[in-house]
């Protein structure tokens, strides 16, 4: 299932380095002997919609920045399409199963007792761990893992961690306000101002420590309600915001592939049932594209501080978004479903001995990030993880990589591969019932089912039998 054509040994040969006893391959341990803090960014509902993917529209010149500073990896998928089941996935570095990590509300030590977290294995090997935002999807989860309790910030910070329960509240409520804000008031007003005001707070603190640091802030927006300060909305033409090019259900999808996208419906002002008016759906994307520029700007603030104390050539920046976002494709909003939509997520990293300005086109998933962090950081790599740490593409982006990732929402099972996306469902009795397959040459943006077309057997059998083991 993760298959590579050479082995790691073989790979760091081809490109020149040798290889420490921990792993950590020769020419990045040396730079980096003394252990790298980690600056560890978490975005909430981020889809690649950033001007370093492509998309020329967006105004995320923070993120941007840091795509040019380091590797951006243009294939990086997650492990499940809703917040809690990934963000466990990632942060333990274990697979979704049809009994682990499910749905928005998974917790990663009820699903998993005993987990390591990788912030754990950090605080374990001498790192200084803080969390701060949303990192798991329960902030009492695994919270072993930190150094200090998030629940008991000092001093000023107690406004902050009562407005973090106000919006947890909010996210969890049966019954919410709009779902966009555009008030005229400063970046401080709203959370993630906050967060970026705490996490600048906290790395001046944590320049004074004498150990290394893993900082990990996760940010809220541009998670629903698309609330921004104002000045992010004007920053882009409403006339000029594109529409979905393929509002419709893909051909041949199977209803197993398709949801009413409940998340937005819960909001005032969205119809209970049916589309969205042509107005509503460019709003919502205005408030979308707006509170991705208003957290790509607090990102901003964090690493500017960072440079300004002197800590950016000792430290790992890493990025992420937890899944993907529906904006209208396939007549789905939100996540919540197996198209390249909700699992085509952002991943970007920079930092010591890591040339910058590189793209790297090979398929990745979020299982990588932790052992490629402790790789990098000199650490071992603990033998529950089921990734692959990624550390060879940052020093040559081309090298031949994984054949395949994998990808699951409850019952449906993904495979990408270089050419397509496979997805079969499975009833309760583990007999395939439904599928939908894709080749992303000549249909990139999945309009067109060829599952059942009949030359395609053979294909669906081989990308079905990759997936055999995932099941359990």
């Amino acid at each position: 299932m993760n298959a590579r054509h050479y082995t790691r040994r073989e790979l760091l040969k081809a490109i020149g380095l040798g290889v420490t006893a921990a792993g950590m391959p020769t020419s990045l341990f040396a730079a980096t002997r003394k252990k790298p803090n980690i600056l560890f960014i978490a975005v909430d509902d981020l889809r690649p919609q950033l001007g370093c993917y492509g998309h020329k529209q967006m105004i995320s010149p923070n993120i941007d920045k840091l795509a040019s500073d380091g590797v951006t990896f243009l294939r990086s998928y997650c492990q499940v399409p809703v917040c809690g089941a990934s963000r466990a996935s990632l942060l333990t570095g274990v697979r979704p199963t049809p009994n682990r990590f499910l749905g928005y509300d998974t917790w990663a030590e009820k699903d998993l007792p005993g987990a390591l977290s990788i912030a754990k294995h950090f605080k374990n090997n001498g790192y200084h761990t803080l969390s701060n935002g949303k990192i798991f999807h329960h902030q009492k989860d695994c919270i072993d893992s930190w150094s200090e309790d998030p629940f008991r910030p000092t001093g000023p910070w107690r406004n902050y961690l009562l407005e973090e329960s106000r919006r947890l509240e909010s996210e969890n409520s049966p019954q919410r306000g709009p779902a966009y804000e555009a008030a005229d008031v400063d970046d401080s007003a709203y959370f993630d101002g906050m967060l970026a005001d705490k996490g600048i707070s906290d790395l001046r603190r944590l320049k004074r420590m004498d150990k290394p640091f893993f900082l990990a802030l996760g940010f809220f927006k541009p998670h629903l309600p698309f609330n921004a300060p104002k000045k992010y909305w004007d920053m882009y033409k409403r006339e000029q915001i594109d529409l979905a090019d393929n509002p419709f259900r893909p051909k041949g999808a199977p209803d197993a592939a398709l949801h009413t996208w409940g998340e937005l419906r819960a909001y005032a002002g969205i119809p209970p049932k049916g589309p969205l008016s042509d107005e509503q759906a460019r709003t919502l994307i205005h408030g979308y594209y707006a509170c991705v520029s208003y957290t790509d700007a607090q990102i901003g603030r964090v690493v500017a501080e960072l440079e300004t104390l002197g800590l950016r050539d000792n430290t790992i920046v890493i990025l992420w978004g937890d899944h993907g976002w529906n904006l209208g494709e396939h007549g789905l909003w939100c996540k919540h479903c197996n198209f390249e939509t909700s699992l085509h997520s952002p991943l970007i990293i920079t930092g010591p001995s890591i040339k910058g300005g590189q793209r790297c086109n090979a398929l990745t998933e979020y299982l990588d990030i932790y052992p490629s962090l402790c790789e990098l950081s000199g650490l071992s790599i603990p033998e529950h993880t089921q990734g692959t740490s990624f550390v060879p593409l940052l020093q040559n982006p081309n090298l031949p990589w994984k054949e395949a990732v994998f990808s699951r929402y409850f019952r449906g099972d993904s495979v990408k591969t270089d050419r397509y996306r496979y997805t079969q469902w499975r009833d309760k009795r583990g007999k395939v019932n439904a599928r939908m397959l894709y080749d992303h040459h000549v249909d990139p943006v999945e309009n067109v089912n060829i599952a059942e077309l009949p030359q395609n057997k053979d294909l669906v059998e081989k990308l079905s039998n990759m997936l055999q083991g995932l099941e359990q």
